[in-house]
């Protein structure tokens, strides 16, 4: 049996399944698969349009959201802001 490869960026078609996967991943506890969350996303919304919203070039926004990229605070809530979503934080229950 042949698997297919899974590309999480072509079954995110809305700004609903982002947050899905936004709050799947923000429960993980885990930055780096945060990050690469955020990047899935990105992705299945354009990465050239977005960094030319972003003002960075397209590769650098790819590199950043790379396994071991770090892309700064800033650009990940400019990125979260483009992309028509916002993180609140709650209170964590006992």
């Amino acid at each position: 049996m042949k698997l297919k490869k899974y590309y999480p960026a072509k079954i995110i078609e809305t700004k609903e399944d982002a947050i899905i996967f936004l709050e799947e991943a923000i429960e993980e506890n885990d930055p780096e698969f945060l990050l690469k969350t955020i990047g899935n996303i990105a992705r299945s919304k354009g990465m050239t349009q977005l960094a030319k919203e972003l003002n960075i070039d397209r590769v650098g926004l790819y590199k950043s959201f790379a396994p071991n990229g770090n892309p700064s605070f800033k650009t990940v809530f400019k990125l979260i802001d483009l992309l028509g979503l916002r993180i609140r934080l709650e209170q964590k229950s006992a």
